[in-house]
């Protein structure tokens, strides 16, 4: 009897034993969790590396969150002769944009004290009247020895300054600078659209 009983609880170890051998090997093996990959940032360009307030609300902007896009970069005024090439301009960003073009608009009364406004005023001026939708930043100043820092490389890089409103420097995906274009160059010009294209 003793031996019969040793037996069956030997036979029922050994069908355990079975059961979890199987349940087991129905299991999915275990993947270890690693974290997905992070899409690969483009490097920001000393030319990028500058903060400016947003026009809008003042709130600190780096210029290091255009990297890897090409940025034409503008002094505005609202009161200027130049002003309607805000439509130009917004026209511009609308139809690039996806491509990776970004448009920076700087306000600046530098020029025939033609941006005396605060900076809600020329904001709501841009968005009322030209529906300007690419990123301005507040009223600064790009000519003369006061002029800010990314005017100052501007200059540098192109021994270009600008001599009244609605200048443009044109800057490709790596940070350099492809040109400069006098106010007189409008958005439309096709020897600007076409350095854009080509650098887009």
């Amino acid at each position: 009897m003793l031996f019969r009983a040793n037996s069956l609880l030997a036979c029922l170890v050994s069908a355990s034993a079975l059961v979890w051998s199987v349940t087991a090997a129905a299991q999915p093996a275990a993947v270890a969790a690693t974290p997905a990959a992070a899409p690969a940032k483009a490097a920001c360009p000393a030319i990028l590396q500058h903060t400016f307030n947003r026009l809008q609300d003042e709130a600190p902007q780096n210029l290091c969150q255009y990297a890897g896009k090409v940025i034409l970069v503008v002094n505005t005024a609202s009161f200027c002769g130049f002003t309607g090439q805000y439509e130009g301009l917004e026209a511009l960003y609308e139809s690039r944009k996806a491509k990776g073009l970004v448009v920076l608009g700087f306000p600046s009364n530098d020029f025939g004290k033609q941006e005396p406004g605060s900076n809600k005023e020329i904001a709501d001026f841009c968005f009322n009247t030209y529906a300007v939708k690419f990123p301005m930043f507040s009223k600064t100043v790009v000519a003369g020895a006061g002029r800010n820092a990314l005017y100052t490389t501007l200059a540098k890089e192109t021994g270009a300054t600008p001599k009244w409103n609605f200048h443009k420097y044109l800057i490709d995906r790596n940070g350099k600078v492809i040109d400069s274009y006098s106010s007189l160059t409008g958005p439309q010009s096709k020897g600007l659209v076409a350095a854009i294209d080509k650098a887009l």
